[in-house]
């Protein structure tokens, strides 16, 4: 007996405004649209990711001219891996790689694996600066103090309060607030906001002057 019952008609994907391609055509579509508001969230992070799969090798390419210079002559950069260098470890151009990032994110920090730096979220120098410098204090705290990053959220909270003050960044809310969550580590990232605010207020007082490597506060 034949099945009476229509087939489900798939939905029609809801268009975000991004026109793939990468003929001139598409991208300025793209582009005034952006400019328009006549994209949503979705499209413009398609948008950006297209724009940053197209711009990847130059992008790296600043990177990692800017990152060069600041190991020569930041004297927090240099600073910094001085003191790392005392505790044993060593970040240098072989290890502080810079790579395209699909996160909305400057960098981060693994032991074994080193920085990354996200050439293509890099607004300029200074931008490149900070993020190094952030990402050495998460180093600087897993050799001193022997942290657990991704396992601990006390530490991962007190080395990211460290990390935001004494880099010199002002960039506390992106750090702890992204889309209505905290995101200390890749772990946490499902931690609520509760939790999360419960963990920082607890370690706030004993973190926040802590400034070792410095004596205060650099930048």
């Amino acid at each position: 007996m034949p099945d009476n019952d229509p087939s489900p008609t798939p939905e029609k994907q809801k268009d975000n405004g991004f026109v793939p391609g990468d003929k001139y055509i598409a991208r300025w579509t793209n582009y005034f649209r952006l400019l328009t508001d006549r994209m949503s969230y979705e499209g413009t992070l398609q948008w950006k990711k297209d724009r940053d799969i197209r711009n990847e090798k130059a992008d790296c390419a600043t990177c990692e001219k800017q990152r060069d210079y600041l190991l020569t002559y930041s004297p927090v950069i240099r600073f910094m891996r001085q003191n790392i260098n005392k505790l044993g470890g060593d970040l240098n151009s072989d290890n502080i790689r810079c790579r395209r990032c699909d996160a909305l994110q400057g960098g981060g920090f693994e032991k074994s694996y080193g920085i990354i730096l996200c050439a293509n979220n890099m607004r300029n120098q200074g931008h490149v600066e900070d993020t190094i410098a952030h990402e050495m204090v998460h180093a600087y705290d897993q050799l001193r103090f022997d942290v657990q990053l991704d396992t601990n959220l006390r530490h991962a909270a007190c080395s990211e309060i460290r990390a935001s003050t004494l880099s010199g960044e002002c960039r506390w809310l992106r750090e702890f607030w992204t889309k209505g969550q905290y995101k200390f580590t890749q772990q946490f990232q499902e931690c609520d906001d509760v939790q999360a605010a419960k963990v920082v207020n607890e370690v706030w007082d004993s973190c926040f002057p802590d400034t070792r490597p410095f004596d205060e506060v650099y930048r």
